[in-house]
């Protein structure tokens, strides 16, 4: 009878080792998802404020004089030609 109760034992044992990696991995994950969500968000403001700024700088190109240089197609050939 011992031998019987010897196994459920060493059973019980395993089951209880198994459960407890279970509950490590479980909680490391929870811990490497709680970190990926705060980066996702920092990089999602970065991305904001970065539209805000390239929107900025289209705005302000868009703005400015045209410039005082010819283009090459307005260019007057050189006299050698």
């Amino acid at each position: 009878m011992t031998t019987n109760n010897d196994k459920l034992a060493n059973e019980l044992a395993k089951a209880e080792e198994a459960i407890a990696e279970l509950e490590t991995k479980v909680a490391f994950q929870e811990h490497t998802i709680d970190a990926l969500n705060e980066a996702l968000a920092h990089q999602q403001i970065q991305i904001d404020k970065m539209q805000f700024q390239l929107r900025h700088v289209i705005d302000k190109v868009k703005g400015m004089e045209p410039s005082n240089i010819a283009k090459m197609s307005e260019e007057t050939p050189p006299p050698h030609y």
